[in-house]
């Protein structure tokens, strides 16, 4: 340490505090990427300013604001930062309004520049601000030169209405910008919408077509969609109405193609109705300790394993789940780590990886399991060289012989070959970039991987796809998807589909008590990898998700406190799948073996021969099946 650092030190150490400390501020709202300078007095107990005291400067919300310790602030994005001066110990705060960019650019396009009277065309328009960055929420007013020929909306439609050329405006603050519509006469235009009628099921998604013909002329439709009541939803999706309801009921369905042309269907839903229930099997109750993930395998021996991890503990249990309705717990494998938090078996079934997370060498890393004998599983190897922060979860992609490991230390996906797994060695890793972040969660689908990244989203990767130049060792940038709340925790890809879960936990919590935990899952469109879409949710009221299974039409969630959850995903999936009834089984993971009563965590599922294998933090080890119950139509 230098001279002049340790005099600060010192300084700091035995500054006197003072009874009151003050924040000076020239004004309390600025505009983003404006700046301003604080200053901070203390004030003794007789009421003096003190002088030459230290300030150190703190911004409890960096992500708005910044402040060096000089006391200049930097507005970086909107909302309220709150800037805090702590002088002898005694800190005191201030709130400082960031407020949006206006507009400084206004841009807008007609979706149809010559549209024909008698038809309804929508303004596409934007505002940028001075840094031109899209303004969040601009609000726009509209205007036409000649309403006569053609009339625009508060929303920005604009109706044609007679032959001729006039000029739209378009203003947000101060900005503008101005449109031509050449308005073509009428050629006779009809209206159309199919189906005229519908019947459906809540969460069954309906597409409707409208369209505008005429005798001689190809048109082109742009209508603007609305249903009736508020147990539905209608979008637009290229043109195409998407309608799905969440209630049973009578819903008409409305396109506006013209300012006095609306053509609309009728749908009928009905409750879509609980179609299966979930039967306890068997289980292996472990109450002694919390415990961590599931993988359930055949072994080479013909038997069927399932290992599970152990959570703030040493031990990973093996159970004998051949007989499902009665569990045989066989062995404990022993490892220096306080968190054994995930458990994968490579498709050979000759060999087991498990994390490590928390060991008292500080070398946590991925341990390599000889599972010759998998009723009694010995340790082959470890790998810890590049591993050491301690790893959370792996994949492990058997045709090439890696695995994906997220490590906690570098936040980066590692690829570690095991080809040799008595002489593991990384390959290749990735990660966003230097800055810290929190990586959570890895899974290879299909020649991709999917990472959660916790509050950078899902990150996609080409892990062999071939599709942006990735390999197996060489993981490429294919796209990602955040959203502003919520930490990404887990992945998993169904058809065109992508399951998202949120983790959140109270900012206070306890693993031997009760745990309030939230967040739901996302579902996105994968149509274009390089551009998720979100199109559907899944959210138990009061309780968090965590690991998920997808096969076939139903997908298997592990729903911390609200217990296991199956889902019908059959179909296209779209709006709020819980309120739409697309749930058709659950079951608590709690009885009296556990170490919290009457408060389950279920953790992760697993489909194995029919069977449902899952593991719940406070209880262990549960094995269900789902019942169907054929559909009755009445």
């Amino acid at each position: 340490m230098s001279s002049v650092l340790a005099s600060l030190a010192v300084t700091m150490a035995f500054q006197v505090a003072p009874a009151q400390v003050e924040i000076v501020a020239p004004r309390s709202e600025v505009e983003v990427q404006e700046s301003l300078l604080l200053t901070a007095r203390a004030i003794d107990g007789a009421g003096r300013v003190m002088d030459d005291v230290l300030v150190r400067w703190i911004s409890s919300t960096p992500e708005i604001a910044e402040v060096d310790q000089t006391g200049r602030v930097l507005a970086t994005n909107p909302g309220t930062a709150r800037i805090t001066a702590v002088i002898g110990g005694r800190p005191t705060s201030t709130l400082i309004v960031i407020r949006e960019l206006g507009a400084a650019t206004v841009v807008a396009e007609l979706a149809y520049a010559t549209p024909f009277a008698g038809q309804a065309v929508p303004l596409r328009v934007s505002a940028l601000n001075r840094l031109g960055e899209a303004v969040a929420n601009p609000v726009f007013t509209y205007q036409s030169d000649n309403d006569a020929i053609a009339h625009v909306d508060g929303a920005g439609l604009v109706f044609a209405r007679s032959q001729g050329t006039t000029r739209l405006s378009v203003r947000s603050g101060d900005a503008s910008a101005r449109v031509e519509v050449i308005v073509r006469a009428d050629p006779g235009l009809t209206y159309s919408l199919t189906p005229e009628q519908a019947q459906a099921r809540t969460g069954d998604v309906i597409r409707l077509q409208a369209a505008m013909r005429s005798p001689d002329v190809e048109v082109r439709a742009f209508p603007e969609w609305s249903v009736s009541g508020t147990g539905a939803q209608v979008e637009d999706d290229g043109g195409e109405g998407v309608f799905v309801a969440e209630r049973p009921g009578t819903y008409r369905v409305s396109a506006r193609l013209g300012e006095n042309a609306v053509v609309s269907a009728v749908i009928q839903v009905e409750a879509r109705g609980a179609e299966a229930e979930l039967i306890k099997v068997g289980r292996g109750p472990i109450s002694a300790h919390h415990s961590g993930d599931v993988w359930v395998f055949e072994g080479v021996d013909g038997r069927d394993y399932a290992y599970i991890g152990t959570f703030q503990y040493d031990w990973m249990k093996v159970w004998d789940v051949t007989d499902s309705s009665n569990p045989i717990l066989t062995d404990s494998v022993q490892m220096d780590a306080r968190r054994i938090n995930d458990v994968k078996i490579h498709p050979n079934a000759r060999l087991g990886v498990v994390t490590r997370e928390g060991a008292s060498s500080r070398r946590n890393g991925i341990v390599l399991l000889d599972l010759s004998s998998p009723a009694h599983p010995t340790i082959l190897s470890e790998y810890t060289e590049t591993l050491t922060g301690g790893v959370h979860n792996v994949w492990i992609d058997g045709e090439n012989e890696l695995v994906y490991a997220v490590h906690n230390g570098t936040r980066a996906v590692h690829v570690i070959d095991i080809s040799n797994p008595e002489s593991p060695s990384e390959v290749g890793r990735w990660a966003i970039d230097d800055a810290p972040r929190s990586l959570h969660d890895v899974i290879v689908q299909d020649g991709y991987a999917y990472v959660s990244y916790w509050d950078d989203g899902a990150i996609i990767l080409d892990v062999g796809a071939g599709t942006h130049g990735g390999t197996p060792r060489q993981p490429t940038f294919v796209s990602q998807f955040k959203y502003p709340i919520g930490n990404t925790h887990v992945a998993w890809r169904h058809g065109k589909y992508l399951f998202l879960g949120d983790e959140i936990f109270p900012p206070a919590w306890d693993v031997d008590g009760r745990i309030d935990a939230r967040g739901y899952l996302h579902v996105l469109d994968m149509s274009d990898i390089e551009n998720p879409v979100e199109v559907a949710r899944y959210e138990v009221p009061e309780a968090g998700v965590h690991n998920i299974w997808a096969e076939g039409d139903r997908l298997y969630v592990a729903y911390y406190q609200a217990g296991l959850r199956v889902l019908d995903i059959s179909g296209e999936l779209r709006g709020d799948l819980y309120r739409q009834g697309r749930e058709i089984a659950t079951i608590l993971t709690t009885d009296g073996d556990t170490t919290t009563p009457n408060w389950p965590m279920a953790w992760g599922a697993q489909i194995h021969k029919g069977k449902i294998y899952s593991s719940d933090i406070n209880s262990g080890l549960w094995i269900t099946e789902l019942k169907e119950r054929p559909r009755v139509i009445s």
